[in-house]
């Protein structure tokens, strides 16, 4: 099975092609399982449990709803009066925190119309005491959306819930208005235009109107189910509080890790070309001077000298290669196009580079981008038996958009080596993605795209 890996890390099933679409993540506006069925079946509606379970979560949300109210408006009325001894603070106080037991309720009830749960946004207590619990759950903003919820189930969903529930009574009772009136017979009843009616076909045109009722109150549940799910979900989901903040805190953290890293990388690359490498170039020479001195009568130490110099160089080019390695100084003098073109001439297999830019990159961009596409070259070179490999890269709104294809055997799993998965980590801290498309039997892709802008 291929893989996509995207750049924040999570490694997921994909198939060829397959792209993950930007928001993805994010919920739709018909994302309530009650909508979701009036949306696809909306003729069908009716004929599914929808409509019953929609009543009951609407009917029971209103008589709930209606209790809080009134404990709610009693608890008011009691703290007030009771504040000037003291007592009614504490009345207060705990008015404050009954959110947390009816969102608990609330997270239960909502799988009548929508089974996906709510968790819990309140931190976990224990051993803390009644006091302790008290101050803790004060300090939390969940706390306090939850007693807005209350109040909102109180007046909105008792109103809306009355309203259902008139409509169905009034709809049932026309609906059965021929039944009704044949068991009283041979009494009168009087319907909708007020007129009596002796005979159960006269109630006829009534029982229509019933119907109707009926079926317009199962649509109403339904849409009215959804939208207190959604205020539900909107006031007793966990938030991100406190949390986008240290999210921030830690990108940055990151990106001033990759900065120190690359500082120190230049440091290293410039101290083996300063230090090192001249050291071994001044050696080369030293013993090219010695070589010139020593007698011609004395052949082994001329010989030996001679060796000593062509391991320094062996040794000088190494370095050499290892500071090209660390990063190439093309790339810092003309950029992402020219490295990548360069790696290009002296990969063993065929590449073709196809990377316009129509202007120089920020160097972190520059850097995570090269080093992938090495890295992508040497899995292909060891693993995918291709005989030619494309290389495109494109900017576009502001974003890198750079693609390796090779048509090799394909069945590449990004999840085995730890190569991609630190280029992965590197493109998370870039805001990132990377993704390997790899299906049996080729071709295999490694896409990257990476905002250019802070």
């Amino acid at each position: 099975m291929p893989k996509r890996w995207s750049g924040d890390g999570v490694l997921a099933e994909t198939t060829a092609g397959d792209r993950a679409p930007s928001g993805e993540h994010e919920r739709d506006n018909w994302d309530v399982a009650v909508w979701k069925v009036l949306r696809d079946r909306p003729l069908g509606y009716l004929l599914t449990p929808w409509p019953l379970r929609s009543l009951a979560y609407v009917l029971s949300g209103a008589v709930l709803g209606y209790a809080l109210l009134i404990a709610l408006t009693v608890l008011v009325l009691a703290g007030v009066t009771l504040s000037v001894f003291g007592v009614g603070l504490l009345i207060l106080v705990a008015i404050a925190t009954i959110g947390v037991p009816v969102a608990a309720v609330e997270r239960r009830r909502i799988r009548l119309v929508d089974p996906e749960p709510l968790a819990d946004p309140h931190s976990l207590l224990s051993g803390v005491g009644l006091k302790g619990w008290f101050r803790a759950r004060l300090e939390e903003r969940a706390t306090w959306r939850e007693l807005g919820y209350v109040v909102t189930l109180g007046v909105l969903g008792t109103a809306s819930g009355a309203a259902v529930a008139l409509l169905v009574a009034f709809s049932g009772f026309l609906a059965a208005a021929p039944l009704l009136v044949w068991a009283v017979a041979p009494e009168t009843v009087t319907l909708l235009h007020g007129d009596p009616v002796a005979a159960p076909a006269d109630a006829l045109p009534a029982s229509a109107v019933g119907f109707v009722g009926l079926v317009l109150a199962g649509y109403a549940a339904g849409l009215l189910a959804g939208a207190q799910v959604k205020a539900a979900r909107f006031l007793l989901s966990p938030r991100d509080e406190g949390l986008s903040t240290r999210v921030i805190e830690l990108t940055r953290s990151r990106a001033r890790l990759v900065d120190a890293f690359e500082a120190e990388r230049r440091r290293i690359e410039r101290d083996l070309h300063d230090g090192a490498q001249q050291q071994l170039v001044a050696l080369s020479m030293t013993l090219g001077l010695a070589e010139m001195q020593v007698r011609e009568e004395n052949a082994r130490a001329r010989e030996l000298i001679a060796r000593a110099r062509g391991e320094t160089g062996l040794a000088l080019e190494q370095l050499r290669r290892l500071v090209r390695d660390i990063h190439p100084q093309v790339l810092t003098d003309h950029g992402l196009a020219a490295a990548v073109t360069e790696v290009a001439l002296h990969n063993p297999i065929p590449v073709t580079v196809d990377i316009d830019l129509p202007h120089r990159l920020p160097t972190l961009v520059e850097t995570t981008a090269y080093f992938t596409v090495t890295e992508a070259l040497a899995n292909a070179g060891k693993h995918s038996g291709a005989s030619h490999i494309d290389i495109t890269g494109r900017l576009r709104d502001g974003r890198l958009y750079l693609a390796v294809t090779d048509d090799g055997r394909g069945g590449a799993d990004p999840g085995t080596g730890a190569g991609l998965r630190g280029l992965a980590d590197r493109m998370a801290i870039l805001r990132g993605r990377l993704t390997v498309v790899s299906p049996l039997g080729g071709p295999t892709e490694l896409r990257v795209e990476v905002p250019c802008s802070g």
